[in-house]
């Protein structure tokens, strides 16, 4: 089911609106959290579990993490810090197998070995950046709330479809 709905241009559109209509009203849905509400295995779980649902696509997985974290009583500030934490052994296992795909390829070692030092460095200005990003989203979702994405959301998804309405062909290759 998940393979059929990889290949819909109208999924994506679809769950970009649905959960940016979401985003909108998140805060209020999960207004009860507890400043001292700490992480455990148990709420660790579900927030995995949360993470399941971004195997949809057009769902994003941050945002599924961050409202599994909300929906376990964790602040706003709190859940997206987990979120993005939970994010770091998925990328490192995901480059991992890209790199171990490339090396079994013929001329694989030869790639790696001329372009070691590009890799290395595209990595590191990658996770700098990444960690900047993270620490600005984290800021603002704490102080504005998830209205903005929300909206964007909307408005990307409404794109999308209006352009599918009007027989533009949107394909996901």
């Amino acid at each position: 089911m998940i393979d059929t709905m990889l290949e819909s241009v109208t999924v994506v559109a679809t769950t970009l609106i649905l959960g940016g209509i979401f985003m909108l009203f998140c805060d209020r849905i999960f207004r009860n959290s507890d400043e001292n509400a700490e992480m455990t295995e148990k709420r660790a779980f579900w927030i995995g579990m949360f993470q399941c649902i971004s195997m949809i696509p057009g769902v994003s997985r941050s945002m599924a993490t961050i409202v599994g974290g909300m929906a376990q009583k964790l602040t706003r500030k709190k859940a997206a810090e987990f979120s993005f934490f939970l994010a770091v052994p998925t990328m490192l296992a995901a480059t991992l197998f890209k790199m171990l795909k490339l090396f079994m390829e013929p001329n694989g070692m030869e790639i790696i070995k001329d372009n070691a030092c590009t890799l290395l460095i595209g990595n590191v200005v990658a996770f700098i950046v990444a960690m900047l990003a993270i620490k600005f989203f984290i800021n603002f979702v704490t102080k504005y709330g998830f209205k903005a994405f929300g909206w964007y959301r909307i408005i990307v998804g409404g794109i999308i479809l209006v352009m599918l309405l009007t027989g533009h062909n949107l394909t996901i290759a």
